[in-house]
């Protein structure tokens, strides 16, 4: 038997690991002298300060969820949840600055390249800080602002303080309330009104040390009519030890605006994923989130839209993975919270090897809100006798002209449809992909193959031994 989980995938790329000398001295656990150092280093407004600290004490206050996955072994005094930029590094424009383990780290993931040949912009984030960030200049010169969150703080702080965390407010729960205090990093977009871009902008997030904490913050806004394409990409190496992720997107999409937000999360093993996403749609404009979830061990993720215009459109299709020791809690949230909107959630799930994977959504239609149409399709795969998926939907429906549909399946790989393939000529390892394929192509077809280079190591899944 070959590795479980992907052909064609050199974990080499994702388990490579650099000196942490700087993790060392790192304080670990949280307190409010960490915090009012996170915020001195970055020199930040007293505003921003002022939301860390409030951030702080709602954090101290929530209790840990209780309803999802069990999270009571996160030990958070474990947690490094800030490494100076000065042991590690400050942000440049030119890939020949950033320093060299880093930067062979991400030119083993083809970041560089993928820059050079498909992307209207990058940036890659090391830990709490961002190393590189660049635009291209033609789009700068049509007023699109793409920079890293803490450039932007001191860059555009009235435009930064309109926004930051009025998606996502620190009260929401005990995660939003951590991300507040100690974010760090991240990306900012502003795209002016009727400026369409034509390429894809990316981002990509990478721990290294052990317990690592990464708190990367996106905030983007996309202005009346205007059009943009964002890809995430996330990894880290596997060391034994717990790490953390929560970060928190934040996203606002003006009328008549269309956003596509395109995320690949490939975490080791070792990390709790626990991000938040939420994105406020305005009248006649268009959400599209874009998942693929396949590392981490264990996930809690639902990306949310707001549709809070007349005719606002949202589309979520994601697909998640789950293999040995692996806990993917996904799903979406949708909020119509005017008429005529409309929504469409497409989620696919593969459990393998004892693996479990959840889907976990909400539709929610205000009494307000008239000829609402919402569809949601959810189909699991479960690829031997003792992996699982479950399947928890919850709807509040208040307005009776709304259409809502909801449509379901799990099962396992047909022998017969096996058989068959075997039949033509396939072995039964192959023929037990090209089902799988198949299972997964509606998502797939969506994902950013030709330029998210993780995606492309990542999404051809190799099934010996999995019929039956």
């Amino acid at each position: 038997m070959s590795d479980p989980i992907f052909s064609k995938l050199d974990r080499e790329a994702f388990e490579h690991r650099n000196n942490d000398a700087y993790a060392q001295k790192a304080k670990r656990g949280l307190s409010e002298e960490l915090v009012r150092i996170i915020s001195r280093d970055k020199n930040e407004p007293q505003w921003m300060l002022d939301l860390r600290l409030e951030g702080l004490r709602l954090f101290n206050e929530k209790p840990l969820p209780t309803w999802g996955p069990d999270l009571s072994h996160l030990k958070f005094d474990d947690i490094i949840y800030y490494a100076s930029p000065n042991d590690v590094v400050e942000g440049n424009t030119s890939w020949e600055q950033v320093p060299e383990d880093i930067k062979k780290t991400f030119d083993r993931l083809g970041i560089p390249e993928a820059e050079k040949k498909m992307l209207a912009g990058v940036g890659a984030q090391y830990e709490s800080e961002t190393v590189y960030h660049r635009l291209k200049k033609e789009w700068e010169e049509k007023g699109v602002i793409f920079l890293d969150m803490d450039e932007a703080v001191k860059l555009h702080p009235d435009l930064v303080k309109e926004y930051f965390m009025k998606c996502v407010p620190p009260k929401d729960h005990k995660f939003a309330a951590l991300h507040a205090a100690v974010w760090s990093g991240g990306t900012f977009l502003y795209v002016p009104a009727g400026v369409k871009i034509t390429h894809p902008l990316q981002a990509y997030f990478r721990m290294n040390a052990k317990n690592m904490g990464q708190f990367e913050h996106t905030l983007m806004i996309i202005e009346e009519g205007a059009d943009a394409h964002y890809i995430e990409g996330c990894s880290a190496p596997k060391y034994g030890a717990r790490s953390l992720h929560a970060g928190c997107v934040e996203v606002f999409v003006k009328k008549g605006a269309r956003m596509r937000y395109s995320s690949v999360e490939n975490w080791s093993s070792d990390t709790y994923n626990l991000n938040t996403k939420r994105a406020i749609v305005h009248a006649d404009a268009h959400m599209e989130w874009v998942g693929g979830n396949m590392g981490s061990g264990l996930t809690m993720l639902y990306p949310c839209s707001i549709l809070l215009g007349e005719r606002a459109h949202a589309e979520h299709l994601g697909i998640a993975f789950a293999g040995e020791g692996q806990l993917q809690d996904t799903g979406a949230k949708v909020f119509h919270s005017a008429s005529h909107t409309t929504s469409n959630i497409v989620m696919k799930s593969l459990s393998k090897d004892g693996g479990i994977s959840v889907y976990r959504g909400l539709i929610q239609v205000a009494p307000h809100a008239k000829d609402i149409v919402s569809n949601v399709k959810c189909d699991a795969l479960i690829l031997d006798d003792h992996s699982r998926s479950d399947t928890i939907p919850t709807m509040k429906i208040h307005n009776n002209t709304a259409s809502v549909a909801h449509e379901a399946s799990a099962g396992k790989i047909s022998e017969e449809d096996v058989f068959y393939l075997q039949t033509r000529g396939l072995s039964e390892d192959e023929a037990t992909s090209m089902v799988v394929n198949g299972f997964i192509e509606p998502i797939v077809k969506q994902l950013p193959l030709e330029y998210a280079v993780e995606m492309n190591r990542l999404i051809e899944l190799e099934m010996e031994g999995s019929v039956g």
